[in-house]
């Protein structure tokens, strides 16, 4: 069969998804407003299931979480192209007022996933009306637990990869006019790493310090340290972050206390820098602890590896939103991004790439919008009949034969 190109897409595939507008919307509102965290999303899974029912997809869910895999089957020889939406949300309160705002107080789709879920499962509905048009086998992979609870290693472990040739998935950004595609290849986005260090000396009352040990002064020190060693040791070109967010320390005014604890996150944009942050960031503490005669124990919390973009599949997907959208609505992203996705355990086994699509509300400087992850977050809903259309468009081009 003949491979789909970037230069065959015209507008009936964006009329496509105009079609499912009010399908994308329903649903995605539906999830706003019961959003679920972590591992466990019963009610999300749930609801799109019921929307993937009569589209002929062979449905697996998860037994270490409530995901989905929905595999399209053309019966022809092909490759498999994997499409990703995230589906679970965050544990912060919304303070959007509208009439599908979150019925839970502590949880709120923030970041924009429930938006992913329902461009997917529109994608799912344009594939499979266009099955004659497909090759291979398209997976869709509907995945809990991106918010820092590794959901795409649980799906791995359970199967999602076999067979995958390339994957593919998009993340609004409301920081980002409404519509644009941005994609870059290698780091789209950095690592991320936690740490904490704990500073024990040695307490006693606030009048006499020099019968103590002081974990305090300590702690501010290593603090010092820790962004000195950023600016001094990491090569000025190679992007990277350690951010000290939280430091508790004693109970009252005059009561020097035994122990310091911080806690803080580490991000990169290369293994490499990755691994010299960790070993840093240790002996910076042990060392500044020890100079002060107290002792230290510090822990590294790996997170989420760097997003690693494939440079042609990256190329791909702004040759494709370019010719769907025109070519000042694809563009691509001079630096990395320093925030962090699972979507790397992905990337990191098959070839593939994420891209960003603008969602900032109309009227709003997307300078100014209030960001992913904000209480005060708004996504343009107009944007997702875009985002349903990259979807399939990336599981119908074949990047096998490149060509304009």
């Amino acid at each position: 069969m003949t491979s789909i190109q970037v230069s065959d897409f015209g507008p009936d595939l964006l009329r496509a998804a105009e079609a499912q507008r009010g399908a994308t919307t329903e649903l995605r509102r539906e999830i706003h407003r019961d959003p679920e965290l972590g591992l466990d999303l019963p009610n999300t899974q749930a609801r799109v299931l019921d929307a993937l029912t009569g589209l002929d997809l062979a449905i697996t869910t998860g037994t270490t979480s409530t995901s989905i895999v929905a595999d399209l089957d053309t019966g022809r020889p092909g490759s498999t192209v994997l499409l990703r939406g995230d589906m679970d949300a965050l544990p912060m309160t919304e303070d959007v007022e509208s009439s599908f705002r979150s019925a839970h107080e502590g949880r709120s789709h923030s970041c924009g996933h429930d938006a992913h879920t329902a461009m997917l499962v529109s994608a799912a509905a344009i594939l499979s009306e266009r099955r004659s048009e497909l090759s291979g086998r398209v997976r869709f992979m509907f995945q809990p637990g991106e918010e820092g609870f590794h959901g795409a290693k649980h799906m791995i472990a359970e199967g999602v990869l076999d067979g995958v040739d390339r994957a593919f998935a998009i993340h609004v950004v409301t920081n980002a006019p409404s519509g644009i595609v941005l994609t870059r290849g290698g780091a789209l986005l950095a690592s991320s790493d936690g740490f904490e260090i704990t500073v024990t000396g040695r307490g006693g009352h606030a009048s006499s310090p020099h019968h103590c040990l002081d974990p305090i002064p300590t702690a501010a020190s290593i603090v010092t340290g820790l962004q000195t060693m950023v600016s001094r040791q990491i090569d000025p070109s190679q992007s990277a972050v350690v951010t000290v967010a939280n430091i508790t320390a004693g109970s009252t005014g005059n009561v020097i206390p035994e122990t310091a604890y911080m806690q803080g996150t580490i991000r990169a944009v290369s293994e490499e820098v990755r691994a010299d942050l960790h070993a840093a960031i240790e002996r910076v503490a042990d060392g500044t602890a020890a100079a002060h005669a107290c002792s230290c124990e510090t822990t590294i919390k790996p997170g989420y590896s760097v997003t690693l973009n494939d440079p042609v599949h990256a190329q791909l997907t702004t040759k494709v939103a370019g010719a769907l959208f025109g070519s000042d609505q694809s563009a691509v992203m001079p630096a990395t991004a320093m925030g962090a996705e699972d979507f790397s355990y992905v990337l990191n086994e098959v070839p593939g790439a994420m891209a960003f699509l603008g969602a900032c509300p109309d009227g709003i400087d997307p300078a100014v919008a209030a960001p992913n992850h904000s209480n005060h977050m708004q996504l343009n809903e107009a944007a997702l009949e875009r985002g349903t259309a990259l979807y399939a468009a990336m599981a119908l081009v074949r990047p096998e034969e490149p060509r304009e």
